[in-house]
């Protein structure tokens, strides 16, 4: 068995489980029409008063995808605007996600593991090397979103499962 490289821990990861969420939202679109619950409505439901809206929750799974591939290829992010309203506009922010991260290659990640990587958090400059910033940082962000959108539609009473949530092997 081969190393296992950057591209292999970002690209292939992220666009499975941007795939996923298209389909669950997707399911959760139809959901709602059949029951004639308004698409705004169900985009704003949080699981806690305190927590970001469906909506803000796959922005941020998309964002934390994007970033991480292009952070760690050396380049900067694109930025979107957050105006999505609607399941079709989400879908089409989803897709414009998985073909910024689809066109990296595995040599656009050459030298990424020790790659320094600077944000602003909270007003704050934070430093990481490649290595630390997908591991401990993007990955458990990216999946807490992920997560929370999924678990708003359970929540909501949209019927998903794990497969919904894993997708095909």
């Amino acid at each position: 068995m081969s190393a296992v490289t950057v591209h292999d821990l970002t690209v292939p990861v992220f666009l499975r489980q941007l795939n996923n969420l298209s389909a669950i939202l997707a399911k959760a679109a139809t959901w709602a029409q059949a029951r004639r619950i308004a698409p705004e409505t169900l985009l704003g439901y949080r699981l806690a008063p305190d927590m970001f809206p469906l909506v803000r929750q796959v922005q941020l799974t998309g964002d934390f995808a994007k970033g991480a591939v292009s952070r760690l290829a050396g380049r900067e992010p694109p930025r979107y605007e957050d105006a999505e309203a609607s399941f079709e506009a989400l879908e089409a922010r989803l897709e414009k996600t998985r073909q910024h991260i689809g066109a990296f290659g595995a040599a656009d990640f050459e030298g990424a593991a020790e790659r320094r990587v600077e944000l602003k958090i909270g007003g704050e400059t934070v430093a990481f090397d490649g290595k630390t910033y997908l591991i401990n940082f993007v990955h458990p962000n990216f999946y807490f979103h992920y997560a929370t959108a999924y678990d708003i539609l359970r929540h909501a009473g949209r019927d998903i499962g794990r497969r919904d949530f894993s997708g095909a092997r």
